[in-house]
């Protein structure tokens, strides 16, 4: 008992400082540990302060969230009444209106798929069959003509849908083309070698809204008298064609990080070139390269914005028109800052599902 009590009395004269642990530590020991510091800290809270209040008052307090343009006129805050009252064209653009609710189950449909193969366990051969069926319903969906559905030209597909649709085809088949193209590109055959090397490098060399330009007003011009190849699909060409020489690129970088010891230990094993590539080699280069690979694949859901050029109207382009109409006029920052919320959980959604993947891969080398 007496030893016991020594010890206690020894473990409260060892413990520290209350100024130097917990919030009051954390603060001294951070922001307040020396004059300019704290001077710093002082600074910015003041920033803070005088930017951070009158934004949310902006935004929440003295703003309207559902009432007409005209009661918008008379406050000092946000004017989210914009969203509520034109949704449906933000989102659909001029996909007939008692129709919207096609391209809003081509939506669901997509994001369920899309859910489900996220996780790895269902990466098999039924996962194409998925997939496969659930692009011909999608596409039922959007053009109609079936089932009482009336037709719906590619013309009218506007809004998110047509977003979603040009970001996830361009990323889907940009990946494999620019994977062959940086296996081409290191390839011993100089043929190959070359045309790989001029691809690449002519794609790297012109901007995207260039291609789109190509595509829709030059092209036709080579195309036989009558014949004709819709717009959307070659927005949607142009968008693989151009995103692929960027993966190829980095993807070379992830086979140039492979030890020469792999290439050696997968000859050694009388591996064909096809075998050693896709056992041995490409699985540690794209793991490698997931990082930099989802830098441009959001990138390239973010520059669909420029289909506009071809007179495809994205989301961007349909809330653009929406502040064209002089009711609204006048609050295109809310319609901005929605934008921007959107953009965001997309780009963030595939930032988080790359370091989920990049952790499940890992192997601790």
């Amino acid at each position: 008992m007496m030893s016991d009590s020594i010890t206690n009395t020894a473990g409260e004269q060892m413990k520290p400082p209350k100024r130097n642990v917990g919030v009051y530590g954390w603060l001294r020991e951070n922001l307040f540990n020396n004059w300019f510091n704290s001077l710093l800290t002082l600074l910015i809270m003041y920033g803070l302060w005088i930017t951070c209040i009158p934004f949310i008052r902006w935004v929440f307090i003295d703003s309207l969230w559902y009432s007409s343009a005209e009661a918008c006129r008379d406050i000092k805050g946000a004017c989210w009444s914009i969203i509520p009252q034109n949704v449906s064209f933000i989102f659909f653009g001029f996909f007939p209106e008692d129709q919207q609710w096609r391209p809003l189950m081509a939506m669901l449909l997509l994001f369920a798929l899309v859910f489900y193969s996220k996780d790895r366990a269902h990466w098999k051969r039924s996962l194409g069959v998925y997939w496969l069926f659930g692009l011909v319903i999608m596409g039922t969906l959007m053009h109609g003509g079936v089932f009482g559905m009336p037709v719906v030209e590619t013309d009218k597909w506007s809004g998110f849908p047509l977003t979603l649709m040009l970001a996830l085809f361009g990323m889907v088949f940009a990946y494999p083309l620019g994977v062959l193209l940086a296996l081409g590109r290191r390839s011993k055959l100089t043929g190959i070698k070359s045309l790989c090397v001029v691809y690449i490098e002519l794609m790297r060399g012109v901007p995207l809204i260039s291609l789109l330009f190509m595509s829709s007003v030059m092209f036709p011009l080579f195309l036989p008298e009558g014949f004709t190849i819709d717009k959307v699909l070659r927005a949607q060409v142009a968008i693989i064609l151009f995103t692929a020489a960027y993966i190829a690129e980095v993807v070379r970088g992830g086979l140039q990080a492979i030890p020469k010891g792999q290439y050696e230990a997968a000859d050694s094993l009388g591996l064909s070139y096809g075998k050693t590539m896709r056992l041995i080699i490409l699985p540690q280069a794209l793991k490698i390269v997931i990082p930099p690979s989802v830098g441009i694949l959001i990138s390239a859901f973010k520059d669909t914005s420029l289909v506009v050029i071809i007179a495809l109207y994205d989301v961007l382009t349909t809330t653009k028109v929406t502040l064209s109409n002089p009711k609204w006029m006048g609050f295109s920052s809310e319609a901005y800052m929605f934008l921007a919320v959107l953009y965001f959980v997309c780009c963030y959604a595939m930032s988080s599902y790359s370091r989920k993947l990049e952790k499940d891969l890992h192997t601790g080398l």
